[in-house]
């Protein structure tokens, strides 16, 4: 009888030990994706961050500007600067290999490769017919009264009101005709002897496959991640 008992207790361990293993091992995997997702989010942030800093400092008076599809206005520019109408050296068409790859650079833990990068400029403009250039202009007009601030789009999204609509990667960014069509609203002009008015916007994405949770995800998760800096003028 008592090695009957014995034999049936064992029994009855494994049993249960089957019934909550699943749920154990779940509950495990489930805080390690968790977990790790944090982390992934975390440095995509970063490479937003990064990014945006490097694309507001290399405005277009850097040696090597990182350029919207917008020209800056040249009567905003400084007397002594000597200006290229369309700078090669990280431009919109390319996907600012320069700025992209300074962003990839900072992220640990991930495949930096697939981490996807678009940036838009947004800025005021001046309604004044007179303007020698509408974009590029300052918070406040000459006749004192706030001038009209239009936010930039990727593939015809705003990407700080409504990010989970742009794909990953993202679109290329539209040039218009003329200043204001397209997706870019400002140049990345940064003025010197003004407050800075023009912005840049860097979207990041990138494609996550969780372990242990694909099923119940749908294979994997778009993450997402949008940075806004004022640009910052150089010589």
């Amino acid at each position: 009888m008592r090695r009957h008992r014995r034999r049936s207790r064992r029994g009855q361990s494994l049993v249960e030990f089957a019934l909550v293993a699943p749920l154990l091992f779940l509950l495990l995997g489930g805080i390690f994706t968790f977990g790790l997702g944090v982390f992934y989010q975390q440095q995509l942030n970063n490479a937003a961050r990064e990014a945006a800093r490097y694309a507001s400092i290399h405005s277009a008076t850097s040696q090597c500007p990182t350029t919207s599809w917008i020209t800056p206005a040249l009567n905003r520019l400084p007397d002594d600067f000597e200006f290229t109408p369309y700078d090669r050296c990280d431009p919109p068409d390319l996907r600012w290999p320069v700025m992209t790859a300074h962003a990839r650079s900072k992220v640990f833990g991930i495949n930096s490769s697939q981490v996807h990068f678009a940036a838009c400029w947004s800025g005021y403009w001046d309604d004044d017919p007179a303007a020698a250039a509408n974009h590029d202009a300052p918070a406040i007009a000459e006749d004192d009264l706030p001038n009209r601030f239009e936010e930039c789009t990727i593939g015809g999204v705003n990407p700080r009101t409504n990010s989970g609509s742009i794909p990953c990667p993202p679109p290329l960014t539209i040039n218009g005709a003329s200043p204001g069509l397209g997706d870019d609203q400002a140049s990345n002009l940064a003025f010197s002897n003004a407050t800075t008015t023009n912005q840049v916007t860097v979207y990041a994405c990138y494609e996550w496959s969780p372990p242990f949770l694909s099923s119940f995800t749908g294979g994997s998760v778009t993450m997402r991640a949008v940075v806004t800096e004022a640009m910052q003028h150089q010589q």
